[in-house]
């Protein structure tokens, strides 16, 4: 089926008008995925203050929280983990939370063996450290 957007209630619901992946031919196109929970929206291990600002984070939750969303929309998709091709990552602290993130990416993605690039944004749309975007194949 081609050029068809896919959503799914297993991941957390995107936060504008585009869906969480569309499949084009035999590739699937994940838009931005970050940390939030499916069910309540909450972000694993976030702390902020009275006027929204982030007081503590926990980036190893956040990255796992992140895999487990980008894994929940591959299978709805009908692609899978192992055939990720392509991974961006976002990172809000390179300096801080790199060391973090390229141990737990190592522990997901030995396997996969998917080209990655990973760059630090200034901010994402919600107070998350991570979000991934991805391209996969779909037999």
């Amino acid at each position: 089926m081609p050029n068809q957007p896919i959503t799914t209630s297993k991941a957390a619901t995107p936060l504008g008008a585009y869906p969480h992946a569309r499949r084009v031919g035999n590739l699937l196109f994940l838009s931005g995925i970050g940390p939030r929970n499916p069910k309540d929206n909450s972000i694993p291990g976030l702390e902020l203050d009275a006027d929204g600002n982030i007081v503590k984070y926990d980036f190893e939750a956040e990255c796992h929280a992140v895999f487990a969303n980008v894994k929940a929309v591959l299978e709805a998709s009908g692609s899978s983990w192992d055939k990720m091709v392509d991974v961006t990552v976002f990172l809000t602290n390179m300096k801080k939370d790199f060391p973090a993130y390229n141990k737990i990416y190592s522990e997901y993605f030995s396997h996969v063996q998917a080209c990655r690039t990973t760059v630090e944004v200034k901010s994402l749309p919600t107070p998350i450290s991570i979000e991934l975007k991805v391209i996969a194949t779909i037999d």
